[in-house]
């Protein structure tokens, strides 16, 4: 496979490489991939909730009952770390 990147994400990677993140750009192609597809599995199976709750939040504001933003930022990414916990154990 014959992928072409942009300049800007060719640096990118080689300079975490350089710093001794990963140790070849193959292997931080195959970690981003493995991320992108554990996003992708995780919005795939929650995908439902969170337009339920984006529903529910929109009521609520449109009600005036709003919460503050960077709590809810916390609670979705503490909900996704432990989602992707869960995924590596099972």
């Amino acid at each position: 496979m014959d992928i072409r990147l942009k300049p800007e994400m060719e640096e990118m990677i080689r300079r975490d490489v350089e710093r001794g993140a990963y140790r070849s750009a193959d292997e931080f192609v195959e970690r981003a991939v493995a991320l992108l597809h554990e996003e992708e599995a995780w919005l795939a199976e929650n995908g439902s909730e969170i337009r339920a709750k984006i529903e529910q939040g929109y009521a609520s504001a449109q009600r005036g009952e709003l919460l503050d933003s960077d709590r809810v930022r916390q609670e979705i990414e503490q909900r996704k770390s432990a989602w992707i916990a869960e995924k590596h154990r099972g």
